[in-house]
């Protein structure tokens, strides 16, 4: 049992641009799958907590959307303001990027993040990415001079290389509190919330560049019947082109993606799924500010 006296309890948030592994080093910390993670960016939409809870502290992880320059569509205003949003209200920001990558979205963000309180740590991800690891420490030294970090540690979060040592940082920058949360919760978001997202990642996987972009998934139906899980997910295409790539050759797309997610929404839930897809067509859902509303994309 944890001593709610002692305990150190804060809001840590996990910046970066798009792809650079934020999700994925959530899902490390946590020691399991909360945020959906692919390999095209913009995956993440939404601000999801995930909590881990020690013996000495409760660390509450905020993975937050991919913070991009240029806001075309509602669902990409939508998505920077998720994210931008956070900084503020934070003790302590982790701002993930791209091993030796530096880009003008870093720099974007990095502006930003010189406005706030909090203390920021960078993490140099994905590096068991990096071939020659001597061009390490002179890239670091240049990052060190474009703002006062409190610590710069490379880690790869993929493989768990070093994630330890960047938590045992975030930790001891918190505040002593009590925790916010019992101690055997993970995440704030419901297991609809879990399905919804588990669909879209297999579809984000298996399709081409553009359509992922123009898709969301609505949870229609969630209901246990006699040990059965029964799931019926609605997913909004933006063209009726679109419909049919989902839904692919004689139902083969989405058969493959029901299969895929179900099996993984079965380990997830510890339950025997039965889950049903359909698609159907809202034409710009993306850039129709009360379409996002009514999807469940609000603040």
């Amino acid at each position: 049992m944890m001593s709610e006296s002692l305990n150190h309890c804060g809001y840590v948030a996990i910046v970066g641009r798009p792809n650079v592994g934020k999700s994925t080093l959530l899902n490390q910390i946590l020691g399991q799958k909360i945020s959906i993670t692919t390999r095209k960016p913009q995956t993440t939409r939404h601000q999801i907590l995930g909590i881990k809870t020690t013996e000495d502290a409760q660390v509450v992880y905020v993975d937050t959307p991919g913070i991009h320059r240029g806001s075309k569509k509602a669902m990409n205003r939508y998505m920077n303001k998720a994210a931008a949003s956070v900084i503020n209200d934070v003790d302590v920001v982790v701002f993930v990027v791209d091993g030796l990558h530096w880009e003008e979205d870093d720099q974007a963000i990095l502006e930003k993040l010189k406005q706030v309180d909090a203390p920021v740590i960078l993490a140099l991800n994905k590096l068991d990415k990096l071939g020659d690891r001597t061009e390490l420490l002179p890239h670091i030294q240049q990052l060190s001079e474009k703002m006062s970090f409190r610590e710069i540690i490379p880690v790869s979060a993929s493989k768990g290389e070093n994630v330890e040592s960047l938590e045992a940082t975030v930790t001891a920058l918190l505040p002593a509190s009590p925790p916010f949360f019992p101690e055997d919760q993970v995440t704030d978001k419901s297991e609809r919330f879990v399905a919804a997202e588990l669909v879209r990642e297999k579809l984000m996987m298996r399709l081409g560049q553009e359509v992922p972009y123009s898709i969301t998934v609505e949870i229609e139906q969630f209901k246990l019947k006699k040990d059965v899980l029964h799931i019926n997910a609605l997913i909004w295409v933006e063209r009726e082109n679109q419909k049919m790539i989902v839904i692919g050759k004689k139902g083969e797309m989405l058969k493959a993606v029901g299969k895929q997610a179900r099996i993984e929404m079965e380990a997830m839930f510890e339950q025997k799924v039965f889950l049903q897809l359909w698609v159907k067509v809202k034409d710009k859902w993306a850039d129709d500010e009360r379409a996002l509303q009514n999807l469940g994309y609000t603040g």
